[in-house]
């Protein structure tokens, strides 16, 4: 009798989440914190370091398949990144697949104009990793 009979095999896709730092700020805690909430709510975590060109993160995006690319801004270029990020995407065809997500230090004047240029969501300081992860779960394809 074979080991696995009577034995249900499932293979559930879990959500895979690149995290990266882009431009020359060279903080990363903050992206390594919510790297590890997000690897400990289940989904599959790659963090790619510090000093991330746009092309570089969404070229691993990519070849990694993700569902989701976050990116964690503390340097104020924020209106510079993102839409590059979002203008490689939709070259690279991930726009309607992947979905963008942005933290750090954004002014809360900007975020309304990076969400109508494509950013699904911008999580500031202080927010619950619980609710970054009720986010993606809610909303990565």
């Amino acid at each position: 009798m074979s080991a696995t009979k009577g034995m249900v095999l499932t293979m559930e896709k879990r959500i895979r989440v690149l995290v990266a730092k882009p431009g020359l700020d060279g903080h990363d805690r903050g992206a390594k914190v919510i790297a590890r909430a997000l690897r400990d709510a289940g989904f599959e975590v790659i963090y790619t370091g510090l000093r991330q060109t746009p092309e570089l993160i969404t070229e691993t995006a990519l070849q990694e398949d993700v569902n989701v690319i976050g990116l964690s801004i503390l340097s104020g270029s924020h209106n510079t990144i993102f839409p590059k990020v979002l203008a490689l995407m939709k070259e690279k065809n991930m726009s309607d697949e992947v979905l963008l997500i942005g933290g750090g230090v954004i002014p809360d004047d900007d975020i309304p104009g990076l969400k109508a240029a494509g950013v699904a969501e911008i999580f500031g300081p202080g927010t619950p990793t619980a609710s970054i992860v009720d986010f993606i779960t809610a909303n990565a394809k």
